[in-house]
């Protein structure tokens, strides 16, 4: 069944905000097998929001709008709503009893502006939310579906969960619809494309593969459609077992359920080893997935930030000679705060980072883009130079993915 979004609201198309209901209109309507063919946002003028509803009348069956539900006078979807169907607005009891509810909760007065957040069109169900004054509105006009809710991305949300997702699955039969992500490291998208592609071929009709790139690391998309859930889960799953035998050294890990982090948690948990970090260009964000990883505390032990080269000296104890005569960003550099940290944690690995993110070069005259990764374990310490371009952030995303390709390399032999 296909769907079309309308987000309304000038805040987006200005750049003020970014347009995360969309995405997440998008994401759940796909769970549930109906498929989107358009998203749009349209500014908050009636003129615009007609246009748009007649346009889009010609092209689908359902039409998601999502924005211009407030009480004040630049939230006008209600009134456009009410003018592109003919109607006229009525009072809602349930609306007015659930906003004079939360207003006598809160302990304010209620304007008139916020009353009138309970008239609706008469030709309109109301979707009931718990979460805001201003209801929901479910349309029935010529065998379409027309859906508008409140722009509020809390309000919004809860609303496609309780109200408009029961009200789609129960009003249209529907396919299922599965799909993985799959995170690789390590290879470039065409690299990949090269090494995967019999298993690519091999797909059958109703199961599609995207590419899509990021920041050190390439996420396969899978999506099979069919009427049987349960075949299409375990043809899902056999592709991935295959994927994952062909790039073992470089499979990261499956979108929302297993990552590369958690992988290396669960790979040093199981070897009843330790880490501990020492972050100067990435600043902690290593640190951060490892403690966002249930059980942290089995295998982690902590982490410093020594992002000013003196911190190096005094928090650390890296000798200033060293620093003095490789400069702080520097594979002896790196080294010394990898051995200083599994010392100051007595942790069995510890990882560091050094480098110029950028945009000046700070107290090193390294190139822009260079990072070194450091890591010591009883046996040995190494360190690895690499240049991740001129953007800061996308330098610092480098390095953190770098920094636990290579820890799990080094912990998995």
């Amino acid at each position: 069944m296909n769907v079309e979004i309308i987000t309304i609201g000038d805040e987006i198309l200005i750049g003020q905000i970014v347009d995360s209901n969309a995405a997440f209109i998008g994401k759940e309507l796909t769970k549930i097998g109906m498929e989107i063919v358009k998203i749009q946002s349209i500014k908050d003028e009636q003129q615009q929001i007609l246009k748009t509803l007649h346009q889009v009348e010609e092209e689908t069956k359902v039409v998601i709008l999502t924005g211009g539900l407030g009480p004040t006078r630049d939230d006008i979807t209600k009134k456009t709503l009410t003018a592109f169907f003919e109607d006229e607005l009525i009072q809602n009891e349930k609306a007015l009893n659930q906003v004079k509810e939360i207003f006598s909760r809160l302990n304010r007065p209620l304007l008139v502006e916020n009353i009138n957040q309970a008239l609706l069109p008469s030709k309109a169900e109301a979707l009931f939310n718990k979460w805001g004054t201003a209801p929901g509105m479910w349309f029935e006009e010529n065998d379409k579906i027309y859906i508008s809710m409140p722009g509020v991305p809390t309000e919004m949300k809860n609303l496609m969960r309780e109200e408009v997702l029961p009200r789609l699955k129960k009003k249209f039969k529907r396919p299922f619809i599965l799909q993985k992500t799959i995170l690789t490291y390590g290879l470039g998208e065409s690299f990949l494309a090269d090494q995967i592609k019999d298993l690519e071929d091999a797909l059958p009709q109703y199961m599609s593969l995207a590419y899509l790139p990021g920041v050190a690391r390439v996420r396969l998309r899978i999506m099979a459609r069919g009427k049987n859930e349960v075949a299409l889960e375990k043809e899902i799953n056999t592709w991935i077992n295959q994927l994952k035998e062909r790039i073992k050294k470089h499979f990261g890990g499956i979108e929302g359920e297993f990552s590369l982090e958690a992988e290396i948690a669960n790979l040093l948990t199981s070897q009843k080893k330790s880490i501990a970090v020492a972050e100067s260009c990435t600043g902690g964000r290593i640190a951060n997935l490892f403690t966002k990883t249930p059980g942290a505390s089995a295998f982690f032990k902590g982490g410093v930030i020594p992002y000013e080269t003196k911190m190096k000296v005094e928090v650390l104890g890296v000798d200033q000679e060293i620093i003095d005569k490789h400069s702080v960003v520097s594979a002896q550099t790196a080294k010394a705060m990898a051995i200083q940290t599994r010392k100051l944690f007595q942790s069995d690995i510890a990882l560091s980072t050094t480098g110029n993110a950028g945009p000046t070069k700070g107290d090193s005259n390294a190139e822009i883009g260079t990072v070194y990764i450091g890591i010591a374990d009883a046996e040995k310490v190494e360190s690895f130079k690499f240049n991740f371009g001129k953007n800061r952030e996308k330098v610092v995303e480098r390095a953190v993915i770098k920094s636990f390709e290579i820890l799990k390399q080094k912990i998995s032999g």
